[in-house]
């Protein structure tokens, strides 16, 4: 599929999904909701992909909502979050598939949102994360920024990052490794090699279980611990009726690296 708002590519079982708006330093506008929406949805559904990379073309990551295209809407905020940004957080929180953010530039707004729905950041040195682009402009954050910080940072630091909107909000490379935000910095010119080197080991894992886990994970948040031991049982069964499973197994008595295939 031609998209106008990206670019993705496949290779070796990873899907690279790029924002292509960088003379707007890929800030959303509705087509490129709409199209990531669908990229994600894409990805779930084809077997030859089997981890996914999200970045952003030019010098940002993603600067967060186009606000020149709020004026043209005749819907509501609720309606906009409702209709195309929150499909766009769950479709990527319920897809059963690895998601690494490879944070290039800034991530602001919804694109720092969007960053912290992957299951993984790495960032570039070069790269910041601005909490308070909600708060400078009356607005409140969106998009499970909520959800996901507190449970990343903790409740006063979350809360202290979303509402004091000075030079302090804009986390640096290094401080969102110090924060538990990103799993490491890199120099810019290492970072997509450093990520595809992490997103093809990932492809090369048993790919259900990954997504089982990812299962569990979630709804480990918000569950308590019999509720979780009884959702690991289940995953458990299901895990080892897999095709990897069995080969996983088989490698591990014939003392030799399994070859999983995602099944």
């Amino acid at each position: 599929m031609q998209y106008q708002t990206l670019l993705v590519d496949i290779t070796e079982g990873v899907a690279t999904i790029t924002f292509n708006r960088p003379d707007k330093y890929n800030a959303f506008n509705d087509t490129q909701i709409i199209e990531t929406t669908k990229a994600f949805k894409d990805a779930s559904r084809d077997p030859q992909v089997r981890a996914i990379v999200l970045t952003g073309a030019g010098k940002a990551f993603c600067s967060g909502q186009d606000l020149s295209d709020v004026g043209e809407r005749s819907i509501t905020f609720l309606e906009h979050l409702r209709e195309k940004y929150n499909p766009l957080v769950m479709q990527m929180r319920t897809l059963e598939k690895p998601i690494i953010a490879a944070i290039n530039g800034a991530a602001a707004g919804a694109g720092l949102s969007i960053a912290l729905a992957c299951d993984l950041r790495v960032i570039s040195t070069k790269a910041t994360l601005v909490f308070a682009a909600f708060s400078r402009i009356g607005l409140v954050p969106d998009n499970g920024l909520t959800y996901y910080l507190p449970r990343l940072v903790g409740h006063a630091k979350a809360f202290e990052l979303m509402t004091l909107a000075d030079a302090q909000n804009r986390i640096t490379a290094e401080q969102s490794v110090a924060l538990n935000l990103c799993t490491q910095a890199v120099e810019p010119d290492q970072l997509m090699e450093v990520v595809r080197e992490m997103a093809v080991k990932l492809a090369k894992l048993p790919t259900r279980a990954i997504g089982m886990t990812k299962r569990m994970l979630n709804q480990s948040w918000d569950s308590n611990l019999a509720e979780m031991l009884d959702l690991e049982a289940q995953m458990q069964e299901a895990a080892s009726r897999t095709a990897d499973a069995q080969e996983g197994v088989m490698a591990f008595l014939e003392k030799r690296e399994p070859h999983f295939t995602g099944q």
